[in-house]
């Protein structure tokens, strides 16, 4: 392959620093976009998608870049695939950390049901490309363009949406709106701000690469397959920040940008399978893979599915004070975790 094999030590202690590097990091960044998204004057919804899923997707897409460049493309695919279906998990994990209502039940907003929609059509895209006949222009598949314009188009409705909406969901007593801190709208520069925010994306992206190449070397040092690798290690590694955000975000009484950020982060998501193709020069990544990736990507439009189910649905309180999809999206990823583990 294209890229030096570190020694088995060496790649535990670099997976690991690096892991924990963009967990602490993660919390940081709930918080700056928190204010981001009050000066602004941009929602939470819109910032937690764009800004902070964007930014805490960094690690992911350095990840699935180097991995389709070095010539990983099932490792490269299957950590886009795997990132999208644990990062929905992570999303029930922080309704249990909310336990006033089902998080779905409080955080509804229109931008945030759109995101869930925009992720579950991408992520339709991408299984026509996998499924379809293996074709490429200049070694790029023509879905891989389509992905980037649709992310384009999506994020400009949803953004248009927050400004003229055409539906509105019904206001109850556990419902949180998305309204500005006074204490945001005080502290500090708007500059500072956003450059505190770039520099923590930065310590984020750094540690992401260290966290692929770590994940490069372990794969080929155990034999463990790449999807496997992929899915469950370095796609959990490089999703801790949302997890950390989102938490972090619930805490903060953020519940529009915790839903928004892994929505938003999770379409932002898809577009890693369009950039590895492009970085991956053997031809289209979408017909080089291994058979598990488009069974990740089932797998991962059937978890956004179930999320925007509860999203419409606002079952205020279910099983363990959650809602009924945290319950199944985090028994279907287990699940397929299982799956995925027993055919390594």
């Amino acid at each position: 392959m294209g890229s030096q094999v570190w020694p088995l030590g060496l790649s535990l202690a670099v997976f690991g620093l690096g892991a924990l590097v963009i967990a602490v990091v993660g919390v940081r960044l709930a918080g700056l976009a928190d204010r981001l998204a009050d000066r602004t004057g941009l929602g939470e919804a819109f910032v937690g998608a764009v800004f902070l899923g964007a930014s805490t997707s960094l690690p992911g897409i350095i990840a699935s870049v180097t991995a389709a460049a070095n010539g990983y493309p099932s490792l490269a695919m299957s950590n886009a695939l795997g990132g999208i279906a644990v990062q929905t998990a992570f999303l029930a994990v922080a309704d249990l950390a909310y336990r006033r209502a089902n998080l779905e039940h409080a955080a509804a907003s229109l931008p945030n049901m759109m995101w869930g929609v925009l992720l579950v059509v991408l992520l339709g895209g991408l299984l026509v490309a996998v499924l379809g006949p293996e074709t490429s222009i200049l070694g790029v598949h023509p879905v891989s363009p389509i992905l980037l314009v649709a992310y384009g188009y999506g994020a400009y409705l949803v953004a248009e949406s927050r400004e003229e909406p055409m539906w509105h969901p019904r206001r109850t007593a556990a419902t949180r709106t998305d309204q500005p801190d006074a204490e945001n709208l005080e502290r500090g520069s708007l500059l500072g701000l956003w450059g505190a925010f770039l520099a923590a994306a930065l310590v984020v992206s750094v540690a992401g690469w260290g966290v692929t190449r770590a994940g490069e070397s372990l794969s080929e040092l155990t034999g463990i397959s790449q999807s496997v690798v992929g899915a469950l290690m370095v796609a959990v590694a490089t999703s801790l920040p949302e997890l950390v955000t989102s938490v972090a975000a619930v805490r903060r009484g953020a519940l529009t940008l915790a839903v928004g950020g892994v929505l938003g982060g999770n379409a932002f998501d898809t577009l890693f399978a369009a950039v590895a193709d492009m970085a991956y020069r053997q031809g289209s990544i979408y017909h080089a893979m291994g058979p598990r990736e488009p069974a990740l990507a089932a797998l991962a439009m059937l978890m956004a599915g179930v999320l925007v189910l509860g999203l419409l649905r606002r079952e205020r309180l279910g099983p363990g004070r959650i809602g009924f999809e945290s319950v199944v999206v985090l028994s279907l990823y287990l699940l397929g975790a299982l799956m995925l583990g027993a055919g390594a």
